[in-house]
């Protein structure tokens, strides 16, 4: 660790002694737009008109509303799981409260971290600026019925994340120190080599790592460190100056955690994600409860909304899809990627730390999306044509709360932060999966290099190059989990008897 420590601080001293196009806020440098361009038109746009393909869907009248096929494709995988598991993300919910709270733990069972630390691993990737900015511009695009279809995707995911989840503690791999390796690479190979799939399951397993490998540098690293530092320079004026001091500054904190591994990661998120949630929750309340009379009536819209918009059936597909899309977008059920941090907890049963990981959208989508919108549909925020979706929300909260900007600020660096922690983690596994262990710390000091580089590389096609990578996750794990259910719904049924039966005594 002391070495990768030592390569870290070289290589963030060579970004202070880049040419300082950042700190002034200048272009980039004609090469570097040459490389996006190039990397643009050859890699990304092909990748999108496949991965970004849209689905149209017409009203007979001549209005059109396009869904793109990954959000179709994730959908219509959480609309199968709820019914194949039989609503587990209605009478599971009571049992995944007690065993978060630790009642089920027991001393001698295998893995690092706990299943509150796994679910707050999960949680501080997908809790983070889709909560703030994507919500306030699903309504201003879809009105507030929007949120009632985002609710709706966001019940029917959390079985995605059941069925990902469970499969991924069925199939983890613990070696002789403790450390636990699992996700979809390792479901994917060994759940389809038992169904005689073999073949197939590696090419979607390695086809998932080169993903998530991509989506853990953009998505997951440089286009939070870009925002988050955006967000921040408004209110330290210093670092509109230095913005490579707040990458290096930035960087430094992401270093001292994720070069600890897991355990370090899940100890941290356990502390950043409650407060960072409450904060933002409180913030929220204040201003609902400065609203209270309207309170009904704003529900009200959100449900009217979702049937009847004034724009008739065409309008109702297009609230129907951007509620959806939002959803897909924001909590990640069936991307595969929260099961690799669920795979570290510690636990005998799998199907215990599945039924944790169905919380996951329901706090991302049902609690911290609806926050966002309630305050923004509340003071009527939405109608101002505001496109950005940060200041948006931020007007929405300072129309009540004339501070919140800078509350604001902070809790988008919070989000940032424990984002680009969780992804760290994601990267590391499939770097370890494709390349073995020599290949873990090379990795973690790039993923720190890229932070540091963050606000000075703002690059738009890395950045949907990103988000082509983690949405695209969602084609191999899927196909995969549509082979493997049945096994899940099995040990489900099982593990729902023995628990009925007492034999799991609580601690």
């Amino acid at each position: 660790m002391t070495t990768g420590m030592r390569v870290f601080g070289w290589a963030t001293m060579l970004l202070v002694a880049l040419p300082a196009h950042a700190q002034d806020e200048a272009p980039a440098p004609g090469w570097l737009q040459w490389i996006d361009a190039q990397f643009g038109a050859l890699v990304v746009n092909p990748l999108a008109s496949v991965l970004f393909f849209d689905l149209a869907f017409w009203d007979g009248v001549g209005e059109g509303v396009q869904l793109p096929v990954v959000v179709a494709w994730l959908v219509v995988g959480a609309i199968v799981f709820t019914v194949r598991m039989q609503f587990v993300n209605l009478w599971g919910f009571g049992h995944a409260l007690h065993v978060v709270r630790g009642t089920y733990d027991h001393p001698d069972a295998e893995g690092e971290i706990s299943h509150f630390q796994a679910l707050s691993s999960a949680l501080s990737a997908t809790v983070g600026l889709g909560n703030i900015a994507g919500v306030a511009l699903a309504i201003s695009a879809g009105g507030p019925g929007a949120i009632f279809w985002l609710w709706v995707a966001g019940f029917l995911g959390m079985s995605s994340k059941f069925v990902e989840v469970t499969l991924a503690q069925m199939h983890r791999e613990v070696d002789p120190s403790g450390e636990v390796r699992g996700g979809p690479m390792y479901y994917l190979t060994k759940g389809l080599s038992e169904k005689g799939q073999g073949p197939l399951g590696r090419v979607l397993a390695v086809a998932f790592a080169l993903m998530c490998l991509g989506g853990s540098l953009g998505g997951g690293n440089l286009f939070q460190s870009n925002q988050s530092y955006n967000a921040i320079a408004q209110q330290v004026p210093a670092f509109q100056t230095y913005p490579s001091l707040y990458g290096i500054l930035l960087a430094a904190g992401v270093a001292l955690v994720i070069l600890g591994g897991i355990k370090r990661i899940g100890a941290a998120a356990s502390l950043i994600v409650p407060f960072m949630v409450a904060i933002y929750v409180l913030a929220a309340v204040v201003v609902i409860l400065a609203h209270a009379a309207d309170v009904p009536a704003a529900l009200g819209s959100i449900v009217a909304g979702a049937f009847t918009p004034e724009a008739g059936y065409g309008g109702f597909l297009g609230v129907l899809v951007t509620g959806f899309q939002r959803a897909a977008f924001s909590n990640e059920a069936g991307i595969g990627s929260a099961s690799i941090a669920h795979s570290a907890a510690t636990t005998k049963e799998p199907v215990r730390e599945g039924v944790v990981a169905l919380l996951e959208p329901f706090i991302d989508t049902i609690v911290v999306c609806t926050m966002t919108a309630l305050v923004v549909v509340l003071t009527g925020a939405y109608q101002s044509g505001e496109a950005d979706g940060v200041v948006l929300t931020s007007q929405a909260f300072a129309s009540v709360l004339p501070w919140f900007p800078t509350v604001l600020a902070a809790a988008v660096l919070m989000f940032a932060f424990s984002t680009m922690i969780s992804w760290s983690y994601y990267g590391d596994r499939c770097v370890q999966y494709l390349f073995g262990n020599g290949a873990v710390l090379p990795y973690r000091i790039l993923f720190c290099v890229v932070v540091a580089a963050g606000p000075a590389l703002s690059v738009d096609n890395v950045v949907t190059f990103s988000d082509l990578m983690i949405l695209g996750m969602a084609f191999p794990n899927i196909l995969g989990m549509y082979f493997l259910a049945g096994t899940v719904k099995e040990r489900l049924d099982r593990y729902w008897t023995d628990l009925k039966s007492g034999a799991f005594d609580p601690t």
